[in-house]
């Protein structure tokens, strides 16, 4: 087996692992949005946790929806397009979100202001308070990426009180880092009452 096929089989049997641990209740479900701008690496972080191909993947020009299913536990991940055209959609997905896992192209300085206030709007959205976030600061494996305390500090996410809050350096091609994110994400769940 090659490096990214052991890779893949890794992150999915951590995947399995967190919802085992995530189990509550039979049934119980937990609804994480995937948002970021468009070109961030939504979708091929959503593969790679689904331990599908990533090597064909193509803008999303909706959304993107994977669900795993665990020993009565079922995980319902959304992956929005990040377009400028689509973002004004991204409310009608807010509504039950458990975690907003928020994915940013580390190596593309030139738009880290325009991604930070988009996450600035995002987090002052009512149907989001208090929801915890996952910032994923991909394409780590470009030798041009910017260093996930250094994009936390750019986006000034030390302000945010609110909400628990993680900055996550990754590469969603390689999948380093996926698995100490979603064990983030595991410990800081938040269900809501249904």
């Amino acid at each position: 087996m090659d490096s990214r096929g052991r890779c893949m089989c890794m992150c999915e049997k951590g995947l399995l692992s967190i919802l085992r641990r995530l189990k509550q209740t039979p049934d119980q479900e937990v609804r994480l949005l995937l948002l970021g701008l468009d070109n961030a690496g939504k979708t091929t972080l959503l593969k790679q946790l689904a331990a599908e191909d990533i090597s064909h993947i193509t803008p999303t020009q909706g959304f993107n929806i994977k669900s795993v299913q665990s020993s009565g536990f079922k995980l319902n991940v959304w992956d929005i397009g990040g377009q400028r055209k689509i973002r004004p959609y991204w409310k009608n997905y807010f509504e039950n979100t458990d975690v907003l896992i928020y994915v940013i192209d580390s190596s593309d300085r030139k738009r880290f202001e325009e991604t930070g206030l988009e996450l600035a709007d995002l987090l002052e959205e009512e149907m989001l308070a208090a929801v915890p976030l996952l910032v994923f600061a991909n394409k780590q494996d470009l030798t041009t990426a910017t260093p996930a305390s250094e994009l936390a500090e750019c986006l000034s996410l030390h302000t945010i009180r609110d909400r628990m809050w993680q900055v996550q350096a990754c590469s969603a091609v390689t999948a380093e880092g996926l698995q100490d994110g979603m064990n983030w994400v595991c410990r800081n769940i938040r269900f809501r009452k249904k």
